[in-house]
């Protein structure tokens, strides 16, 4: 009895695991938060996970083809706006922060809301298409997916899932008007600085007034800008009650983009996983003109300077103030830089339309990278 016992025990311990993969939809954001969505697909397709992208057609760097994935175009944001976009938006910000401190606080709320306004107006017609094209419709239905994966700075993932019904997982740090623990998490503005509002956690009386100015016009945009926008195609499409908010909460997983050591002390929740951190890689030899130009830095080091894909240039008058400040620097400075080159420019600093980022932070040169807001 007990060498049976023993051999069915083995059986059981040693018999090959049986799985599958799971059939995957993927909404993804263009730019520079491909970057990172690429690499969980590469992670989840290596496990042998079935995944379908959608993409637009006119898309800036999510290939139509690749190994990982299928792809299906669709209309998109982007196909509606360019750069140019992006570009006028952050002149805009500039200006008003050139305004007196009291005016500024509201004037730049003000640009973004406008932005916010016209982009959600477009990507509620972007859903509507797909929601309203039956054949559409059906072909994703028919394909069965298990499980939603989307980044929630653009909605369309989040209305699609929802109305598939499908587990909803968000590779996700910025929502709607603000940061993700703002839409998931209760966060008490008495201790929690509201995005855009430049405060810390240690706040005077003066500061917890200004932070709670900043929660009531983040609410009123919400409410009253951005959830009105879908009112149309959420009651055409789903139950009595629904709104924007009530979707993304219901959403299972949120695959934050944070450590959670770098941010304030503040409330999560229990399904918000923190991946700060997880794109990282060693970094690589660089090219021979830029690895000279690194070590010509001496002791000093290396300042790394980069606004991101979307933003292709800032106003002149903040490139030549910027290029001034780096030609007073002892460091040397790479810039990635696209747009006229500024008369103020130092023998310090280089301009590349391109840079190996990963590859210049691991540099050992490497003092400092200066980086925008959206990009934390």
């Amino acid at each position: 009895m007990i060498q049976i016992f023993l051999t069915g025990l083995c059986f059981l311990l040693l018999r090959p695991t049986c799985c599958s993969g799971s059939r995957i939809l993927v909404v993804p954001v263009d730019g520079s938060h491909w970057i990172n969505m690429e690499l969980i697909l590469q992670e989840l397709h290596s496990r042998g996970h079935d995944i379908t992208v959608l993409r637009s057609a006119k898309s800036w760097y999510i290939p139509s083809t690749s190994s990982i994935y299928t792809s299906i175009n669709v209309t998109m944001l982007e196909d509606e706006s360019n750069r140019n976009f992006y570009d006028k938006m952050i002149q805009d910000v500039v200006e008003c922060r050139r305004s007196l401190p009291f005016i500024s606080m509201f004037c730049q709320p003000q640009v973004l809301t406008s932005m916010l306004d016209k982009g959600h107006e477009i990507l509620a017609r972007a859903a509507a298409t797909m929601l309203d094209d039956p054949v559409f419709m059906k072909k994703l239905q028919d394909a069965k997916f298990d499980l939603m994966l989307t980044d929630p700075a653009l909605t369309l993932g989040v209305i699609l899932g929802s109305y598939l019904k499908l587990t909803m997982v968000f590779n996700v740090r910025w929502i709607n008007n603000g940061e993700a623990h703002f839409t998931i998490a209760p966060s008490p503005v008495s201790y929690v600085p509201v995005s855009g509002s430049e405060l810390h956690d240690q706040m005077d009386f003066l500061d917890r007034t200004k932070n709670m100015l900043h929660y009531i016009y983040s609410f009123v945009e919400q409410h009253f800008i951005i959830n009105p926008s879908y009112s149309d195609l959420l009651r055409r499409h789903f139950p009595p009650g629904t709104d924007l908010l009530s979707l993304e909460r219901a959403a299972d997983i949120w695959l934050v983009r944070t450590d959670f050591v770098f941010e304030f002390p503040r409330p999560t929740m229990p399904n918000v996983v923190y991946i700060g951190g997880f794109q990282c890689k060693q970094s690589r030899p660089l090219p021979a003109d830029l690895e000279a130009f690194m070590q010509s830095s001496g002791e000093h080091g290396v300042v790394v300077m980069s606004l991101g894909t979307l933003v292709s240039a800032l106003h002149r008058e903040a490139t030549e103030a910027i290029a001034a400040a780096f030609a007073q620097l002892p460091q040397k400075v790479v810039w990635r830089f696209a747009g006229e080159k500024p008369s103020s420019l130092g023998n310090n600093t280089l301009l590349v339309n391109w840079m190996p980022q990963k590859d210049l932070l691991g540099h050992p040169k490497t003092q400092c990278y200066a980086v925008p807001l959206n990009r934390l």
